[in-house]
C-alpha cells in the first residue's frame, strides 16, 4: 500500500463518472466497503438515485451533478468534498467519451468534444486533487485511460489519441511530485481497460453506419476491481487484464504488428454490426436510457453473430 494512503473503509472518496458503467459499479462497491463517496456525474437524477442506495445500505455518499469538462463544475465538486468530509484522499477520474467512426467522417466538434471530457476534464480534476493534496500532505490520483493509451486503434482516432494523453499527464505528475519530495505521499495511477461491455458504447457519437461492437469485450467487474486496487497501490500503468496486458506487451515489441492487428480487428468487428444511422449519442445531452453498469453489447453482438450463421 502506498505510504499516508488509508484503508478504503477510512477514506474519503471523489469519484467523477458515477453514474453508469464501471463508475456505478465502483461507486456501489466502494460504498459498501465503507469508504465516504463524493459522486460526480451529468446524470442529476441517476446520480442521485445512486447516492441514496448507498446511504440506504449503511454508506455515506453526497451527489454533486456536473459536467467534468467545465472546471467550474470540478471545482463545485472539490468543494462539496472539503464541506461534506473535510477533505478528500482519493481522486478517481473516470470519464471518457468516445466517437466511433474513420476520422474525416466524424464532425470536427464531435472530435473537440472527446477532446474536451477526456483530455482537458482529467486535467480539471487533476489539477483540483494535486492542490489538495499537496495541502493535505497525501493523496492518490486515479486516472481511467484506456488500453488504446498505449496501442491506437482504427475508428477511435480521437479517444485513442486523448487517452494517451492521459497516461502522459500520470507519467509527467509522478515525474513532478518526485523532484517535489512527494513522490512517496502522492501518488498518479492510470487504470487501462481492454474493451468492456458498458453503456460507452451506446453513449458513444458513432458514424461508421453500423451498431458498436468491439471483439472479445471485458466484463465490468473486472475494471470495477482494478480501479479499486488502483485506490490503495496505484501503478503508474495498469492494463486491465489478460487481454490489455498482452497488447500492451505485444506493442512494446512488436509496434507496428500490433497497430495493423488491433485495427483490422475493429473494422472487422465494424463491418459484422447491424446497420445504424449516424448519431451523435450522448456526447453533448446524458443519455435517459437507465444508468446501468453493463451495455448489453455481448448479448447484441451474440444475436447479430447467431443472425448471420
Amino acid at each position: 500500500m502506498t505510504q499516508h494512503i488509508a484503508p478504503l473503509e477510512r477514506s474519503t472518496i471523489v469519484l467523477c463518472g458515477a453514474s453508469s458503467g464501471f463508475g456505478r459499479g465502483a461507486a456501489l462497491e466502494l460504498g459498501r466497503r465503507g469508504a465516504r463517496l463524493v459522486l460526480m456525474a451529468r446524470r442529476q437524477a441517476a446520480l442521485a438515485d445512486l447516492a441514496g442506495a448507498i446511504n440506504a445500505a449503511g454508506g455515506q455518499a453526497i451527489a454533486t451533478a456536473g459536467d467534468i469538462s467545465r472546471a467550474g463544475d470540478v471545482a463545485a465538486v472539490a468543494a462539496a468534498a472539503v464541506e461534506g468530509f473535510g477533505g478528500f484522499d482519493i481522486w478517481i477520474n473516470n470519464v471518457g467519451i468516445g466517437a466511433l467512426g474513420l476520422f474525416w467522417d466524424i464532425p470536427v466538434e464531435d472530435q473537440a468534444r472527446v477532446i474536451d471530457v477526456n483530455l482537458k476534464g482529467l486535467m480539471f480534476g487533476a489539477h483540483a486533487a494535486m492542490r489538495q493534496f499537496r495541502a493535505q500532505g497525501h493523496g492518490v490520483l486515479v486516472n481511467v485511460g484506456s488500453i488504446d493509451s498505449e496501442v491506437p486503434i482504427a475508428y477511435q482516432t480521437t479517444y485513442a489519441a486523448t487517452k494517451a494523453a492521459v497516461l502522459s499527464l500520470g507519467r509527467s505528475l509522478n515525474a513532478e511530485l518526485r523532484l517535489a519530495g512527494l513522490g512517496d505521499r502522492i501518488r498518479v495511477g492510470t487504470v487501462m481497460p481492454w474493451a468492456v461491455d458498458t453503456p460507452w458504447w451506446n453513449h458513444a457519437a458513432n458514424y461508421t453506419g453500423h451498431a458498436p461492437r468491439m471483439a472479445a469485450m471485458d466484463d465490468p467487474s473486472l475494471v470495477v476491481d482494478a480501479i479499486l486496487r488502483a485506490c490503495t497501490d496505484p501503478q503508474e500503468e495498469m492494463p486491465v487484464g489478460p487481454k490489455a496486458r498482452a497488447a500492451n506487451l505485444s506493442h512494446r515489441l512488436f509496434p507496428d504488428l500490433t497497430e495493423r492487428l488491433s485495427s483490422t480487428v475493429a473494422h472487422r468487428e465494424v463491418q459484422k454490426a447491424d446497420p445504424l444511422a449516424p448519431t451523435a449519442g450522448a456526447i453533448y445531452t446524458p443519455s435517459t436510457a437507465p444508468a446501468d453498469i453493463g451495455g448489453g453489447v455481448r448479448a447484441r453482438m451474440r444475436a447479430e453473430d447467431a443472425d448471420r450463421t
